[in-house]
């Protein structure tokens, strides 16, 4: 298998729902890096490296007490920042905080995600405009683990040729595609593929979910961020945020930020609707990328070739590589789907 590229450690990396870290610390893994989750004393987030440095036990096993995190193996506390602040049975002498310290991880809350970095590499998240919008109704979607790789994830979304053959009848059909027009945009450390359709998808989720669109844009945020806008006459209909963090090379952990505008309809029905509606789709998808890697893993790696539907090409994995792209407008290209 592959090894899992630096980029990945130099980005932040979504690896839980605000919601989900509580009282008691989570573990985590990141790019084949265990990391614990907990919540300070005053409400805010920490990170630190899933091991108690004195005898490399999990501190996920731990607890919280008065806002740090005792070791249950003998009972070391560490402050929120990884400093130690008792070794039980025992006088710390000055500098022993930070001696006998457990490793800090970056840590940021953004939008009720959580997003660690294992190294220094970017400062920010990258701008993904109205996902944070109070003007629109928005709801988390947590995938747990998957079998696959990360990259193949992301290709997936990108791809929209697929959607005629595994989603059969429920995007599109594979017997009555549609004249699209696409279209690349190429940016340093992106890419996006944007579809002009005037007529509405043949599948039933389609007709029945979605409201008049005739545009989608998907464009990747290197390394693991994607983001589709499905657009309207009257602007932005839908859009996800997805997010794709690498476990390890095999695995991943992926999660959805559904963003809506405002309507009629309250936001809990239309959250309800979507998953009912997208449901078969994902159990699909997953499928699909357990099924590849059993044959990336039978044939000892991937062998990919770029047929002529595959307008990103291999830029996709350039981009996840940490590379960057000459930026420019490519198309539009006749194509059916």
């Amino acid at each position: 298998m592959t090894p899992l590229p630096d980029s990945i450690a130099r980005s932040w990396q979504l690896v839980a729902l605000s919601r989900e870290v509580r009282a008691k610390p989570i573990a985590r893994t990141v790019a084949d890096t265990p990391v614990v989750l907990l919540r300070a004393g005053d409400g805010g987030i920490a990170a630190l490296l899933d091991r108690c440095p004195h005898r490399n036990y999990p501190l996920s096993d731990g607890r919280m007490k008065d806002g740090e995190l005792v070791c249950p193996y003998h009972g070391w506390r560490f402050a929120p920042d990884g400093a130690c602040a008792e070794v039980p049975g025992c006088a710390l002498e000055p500098g022993d905080d930070a001696r006998f310290a457990a490793s800090p991880v970056a840590v940021i809350e953004r939008n009720g995600g959580v997003f660690v970095r294992l190294k220094p590499g970017e400062a920010d998240l990258p701008d993904l405009g109205v996902w944070g919008d109070a003007d629109h109704d928005h709801f988390w979607w947590a995938q747990g683990v998957w079998r696959g790789r990360s990259l193949d994830a992301i290709e997936n979304v990108l791809d929209a040729f697929h959607t005629n053959y595994i989603h059969d009848g429920i995007i599109r059909r594979s017997g009555r595609r549609m004249p699209v027009k696409l279209s690349t945009h190429v940016f340093e450390r992106g890419i996006e593929q944007v579809i002009e359709q005037p007529v509405p998808d043949l599948g039933w989720m389609s007709r029945m979910l979605e409201p008049p669109r005739d545009r989608s844009r998907t464009r990747l945020y290197a390394p693991t961020t994607v983001q589709a806008r499905w657009e309207g006459p009257r602007g932005l209909t839908l859009c996800v945020s997805a997010f794709f963090t690498p476990v390890d090379a095999g695995s991943l952990r992926p999660f959805a930020r559904f963003t809506m505008p405002k309507g009629r309809a309250p936001a809990w029905l239309k959250e309800a609707a979507i998953r009912l509606f997208l449901n078969p789709v994902v159990a699909q998808d997953r499928r699909a990328l357990s099924r590849q890697l059993d044959g990336i893993e039978a044939f000892g790696g991937p062998r990919f070739i770029q047929g002529p539907g595959d307008l990103l090409g291999a830029r996709v994995a350039q981009l996840y590589q940490g590379q960057t792209l000459e930026p420019g407008v490519e198309g539009p290209f006749d194509r059916t789907l």
